[in-house]
């Protein structure tokens, strides 16, 4: 009688198990150092939008820099005002952020932004702004930024980012 051999045995099984347990051990920490990679560049290119739009505020408004990050958002009409300029997406006014909810706070890919508008001046105008990115977690960020109204973006990577820190190359 012949024993019939059809399928694969135990032994087989389990040795394609363990390849592809090997396989996704090594894949796994690469996806994630891509992931925030992926979600450092997107906080550095949040900042730069931020700084374009606060110029921009500036330039059109004629009002000095905004009194919060609310104002550079949306306002549901295509008739910007400057209370609500429309020159930034509403996550990253901070209006559907996830983030408790400020007039200066907002959250976009593992980051939190955070508006800091300096003193009016007699004239009611704002000459001096800062934004700070940092990441939610270890996870989603391992580099803290810092930027102002001189446009250069500084990264810290130890704890939150000042003006004191090294700007970004490039």
């Amino acid at each position: 009688m012949k024993k019939s051999s059809n399928g694969f045995s135990l032994i087989e099984l389990l040795i394609v198990v363990a390849i592809i347990l090997i396989i996704a051990a090594i894949a796994i920490p690469n996806l994630l150092r891509s992931r925030i990679a992926a979600n450092q560049a997107s906080a550095v290119g949040s900042l730069r939008t931020l700084n374009t739009a606060e110029i921009t505020y500036s330039s059109t408004f004629n009002l000095g820099f905004s009194p919060t990050l609310v104002a550079l958002g949306p306002n549901g009409t295509l008739n910007p005002v400057a209370s609500a300029a429309g020159l930034i997406d509403e996550v990253l006014a901070g209006g559907s952020s996830g983030v408790a909810p400020t007039l200066n706070t907002s959250a976009k890919s593992g980051y939190t932004f955070v508006y800091s508008p300096g003193a009016a001046d007699p004239a009611g105008r704002i000459d001096i702004y800062t934004f700070t990115a940092n990441p939610v977690t270890d996870s989603t960020g391992t580099n803290h930024y810092f930027t102002s109204e001189s446009g250069v973006i500084r990264q810290n990577s130890t704890g939150a980012a000042s003006t004191t820190d090294s700007p970004l190359a490039g």
